[in-house]
């Protein structure tokens, strides 16, 4: 008899939620009765009104379909991965596969920043959410919540790159919104909190080693294994919490000089590990709005590593580089050169700025912390403080002990 084990979904405009599986076994032909089993052997019956395959990259429609082909089904709408669908004469489900659980969550908001609007053409709160719940029908690794909030929604995956692929297709969709900074999932079992962790292979030139264990082991890694094939790599392999590789890729990439490779999946959860600091840093922060100057970002180039260039539109809480020291630095990126009647004892010097690196939305999303957020726009990738006013995060600063 017919079986066919379902192992991903898509989803239509036109037809609907589809399920796609190899066929395990039997003949299944178009129009016929067929029976879906899903968790706990509940059946759902409904009728292969339209049954396809691949061709190529496309789909093609079939009369009949044989073991051993890709099959694509259209109509059954609360179809999960691992459900079977089989004949309705003989029943039969196969031995179920599972999605892995999210581990990380990243809380989406509509953009509320003075430039809003002005960049993209989707900016409204239901516009967002339903394109975050159509992306959950085809990517079954995501989860989707709304809150009591009518302009924040919580998004659940597997890490912090697939969050920004997310968040990358819709921008270029024409989408604008803010997101916050990714959070690890955690569990409660008999009263002790568990977090999940990572099995981390690491690939670096033996110079490299040192730097790399000591960022790993901040962050609350663990050494399980090491080999040296005495060719100048070695081979490392770690256990460290999904929250410490939060951040961390990029900086890898520069410690290692972009000759790293670092490879990680879920290996379980155990009890928490303890606290550690996520950045050392503090954050160069606008106190007005206005057009940047160079002569203003060249006299902050001592304090710290600029994101944006001269020239570009900044507002009152808008982050524009990261500080030398740990806490924030508000200041006045638009300051322009006093003149005065005065001859000058020699000519005015050029102003010539440091080069930035462009602001990646992957290297946006890593960089902020606690009470900041990324701004994405179609042109546009700023980081923010979630209080623009400096007078507003004053006052809602904690006192200090």
């Amino acid at each position: 008899p017919f079986q066919m084990l379902v192992a991903d979904l898509d989803f239509s405009d036109y037809l609907g939620k589809l399920a796609i599986g190899r066929v395990a076994n039997g003949i299944v032909k178009k129009n016929e009765q067929l029976v879906c089993i899903g968790e706990g052997n509940e059946e759902i019956a409904l009728r292969a009104s339209k049954v396809q395959v691949y061709e190529g990259f496309s789909m093609a429609e079939a009369e009949q379909i044989e073991p051993g082909e890709i099959m694509i089904l259209a109509g059954i709408d609360n179809v999960r991965i691992g459900d079977t669908i089989c004949t309705k004469v003989l029943p039969k489900a196969l031995k179920r596969i599972s999605v892995d659980e999210p581990t990380i969550s990243m809380f989406f908001y509509t953009n509320n920043s003075p430039f809003a609007g002005q960049e993209g053409k989707l900016v409204q709160p239901n516009k967002i959410k339903d394109r975050l719940y159509k992306e959950t029908l085809s990517n079954v690794s995501l989860q989707f919540e709304e809150t009591m909030d009518a302009d924040r929604f919580l998004v659940k995956g597997r890490g912090e790159l697939q969050m920004a692929v997310l968040i990358e297709t819709m921008r270029r969709e024409g989408f604008e919104l803010a997101v916050g900074r990714p959070e690890v999932i955690y569990k409660e079992e008999n009263g002790e909190r568990l977090e999940p962790i990572e099995h981390v292979y690491v690939d670096c030139e033996e110079g490299f080693l040192g730097i790399v264990s000591e960022k790993l082991s901040q962050r609350k890694g663990r050494m399980i294994n090491l080999v040296n094939h005495g060719a100048g790599r070695v081979q490392v392999q770690f256990n460290i919490p999904s929250r410490g590789l939060i951040g961390y890729r990029n900086e890898f990439l520069t410690d290692t000089r972009g000759t790293g490779i670092l490879n990680s999946y879920l290996s379980g959860y155990e009890p928490y590990r303890g606290d550690f600091p996520i950045r050392f840093t503090g954050s160069i922060v606008s106190d007005r709005q206005g057009k940047s100057i160079p002569y203003a970002l060249f006299n902050l180039e001592p304090r710290g590593i600029l994101f944006i260039t001269a020239g570009e539109r900044v507002y009152e809480g808008m982050i524009l580089g990261e500080h030398n020291r740990d806490s924030d630095l508000n200041v006045n990126p638009c300051k322009e050169k006093k003149l005065t009647n005065h001859r000058a004892s020699g000519k005015d010097e050029n102003t010539v700025l440091t080069p930035i690196i462009p602001m990646t939305l992957e290297r946006a999303i890593e960089f902020i912390r606690e009470g900041e957020i990324v701004e994405v726009t179609p042109e546009n990738i700023r980081l923010r403080k979630v209080l623009l006013s400096a007078t507003g995060r004053h006052t809602a600063r904690p006192p200090k002990a």
